[in-house]
């Protein structure tokens, strides 16, 4: 069965109805993204690549985990599902660290236009084993570890996600 997703307005709130994830896709509708950045104790940040089945953005780069938020899934629930979906990390609610949301509205293809309102997160962990991250195939090609300087290097070659809020973010916390 297809996801079902609650159709937003333009300032977050919602409409009251659901759809899938299709069709809010294929009308243009708003609806809300969680985006979860996975920062280890020495400034390292997990990086995922998207994989190349995806219709938007196959084979950049992203932060550790990203995806829509489900029916009556709250922003903080669906950070911790797409976490444990994507890289196979379990982390708890009260682990997630709110940074900031911000608004998309692109046009992907004809068919195809995303109207998009992200929640960010930031999770601290002591340690990111990266012999233990349990990758979402369908999702994800690979991950890797990055320090700020390599970071800001992925940044520099444009081969990434479009989220420069976040980013000014994620390298404030990484200082």
């Amino acid at each position: 069965m297809e996801e079902l997703i609650d159709v937003l307005d333009e300032n977050g709130n919602k409409t009251g109805k659901i759809l899938t994830r299709k069709q809010i896709h294929e009308q243009g509708l708003w609806h809300r993204i969680v985006v979860v950045a996975v920062i280890d104790k020495n400034g390292n940040i997990l990086m995922q690549q998207r994989s190349k089945n995806r219709i938007k953005n196959p084979l950049k780069w992203d932060v550790s985990a990203a995806g829509h938020v489900s029916s009556g899934q709250t922003s903080i629930e669906a950070a911790v599902r797409e976490t444990m979906e994507e890289i196979g990390i379990d982390v708890k609610e009260e682990e997630l660290k709110y940074v900031i949301t911000y608004k998309e509205n692109v046009r992907v293809e004809e068919n195809y236009k995303d109207r998009q309102i992200y929640d960010c997160y930031i999770i601290e962990k002591e340690k990111i084993d990266i012999s233990n991250i349990k990758i979402q195939e369908s999702e994800v090609e690979q991950v890797k570890l990055c320090n700020l300087k390599e970071f800001n290097e992925i940044l520099e070659s444009k081969n990434i996600m479009n989220r420069t809020e976040l980013y000014k973010e994620i390298i404030k916390h990484l200082k």
